[in-house]
């Protein structure tokens, strides 16, 4: 089965680590796969334009489909191989709906998230405004502790249920993302227990990011 799947990636995106740990979980082990370089615009290349003509990663093929997007390809792997390896999608159906909510919702996180860090690393330091440094860094702060607080309620370590699930491996990319770019573990503890908590799970230990193993760890964040 995995055999008929191709994963063009790039080590530390989210959204390429997110099909990889459902890979992981669904026991689709053995796929063609391919580590690309961001640095070197690999991502550009004609082998990734033929997956994805927008020329991003992940680039993935399930038989002779294109699922770029990565939440579309998680869901199609669950559905697909739904009695294989661990389920993901459970069927309490508001259970269900809490993971869908946490799913999209997290766009949020990642979008402002992307925000201060993009403009730390784009806008040479001299020509950024003190009043959009502080108001992006005002809106990443009010989304992390809105997360703070979802994990303050949940006891299981979990993002939703008692369960690892769909929720936590969209999630859990971006939180892990977040520390390796200097979010605080003092100011986020909830966040940063959920990151270390789950940093040894199989799947995840498997696919970390290979760029990220002894690596020191950026503090753009390290303020918010």
């Amino acid at each position: 089965m995995a055999k008929d799947m191709t994963l063009l990636w790039g080590s530390g995106s989210p959204p390429c680590w997110r099909i990889m740990i459902v890979l992981e979980e669904k026991n689709l082990q053995g796929y063609n796969q391919k580590l690309l370089s961001f640095e070197k615009g690999e991502h550009k290349s004609k082998e990734v334009m033929e997956i994805n003509p927008r020329g991003q990663l992940p680039a993935f093929k399930c038989g002779d489909v294109p699922l770029n997007e990565s939440c579309a390809a998680c869901f199609h792997l669950e559905c697909k191989y739904k009695s294989q390896g661990t389920k993901l999608i459970p069927d309490c159906e508001d259970e269900k709906a809490l993971i869908l909510q946490r799913v999209f919702e997290v766009n949020a996180l990642t979008e402002k998230s992307s925000i201060v860090l993009y403009y730390n690393w784009i806008v040479p330091e001299g020509e950024r405004h003190d009043s959009a440094v502080k108001r992006n860094k005002e809106a990443l702060t009010a989304e992390l502790k809105l997360w703070e607080g979802y994990l303050q309620k949940a006891s299981s370590g979990f993002i939703v249920g008692k369960n690892f699930s769909l929720a936590d491996v969209i999630v859990y990319p971006t939180v892990a993302y977040l520390f390796q770019n200097g979010l605080s573990e003092q100011r986020y503890p909830k966040l940063a227990e959920y990151y270390k908590g789950l940093m040894n799970r199989p799947s995840i230990k498997a696919s970390w990011p290979p760029t990220w193993k002894n690596a020191p760890k950026q503090e753009t964040l390290k303020d918010i």
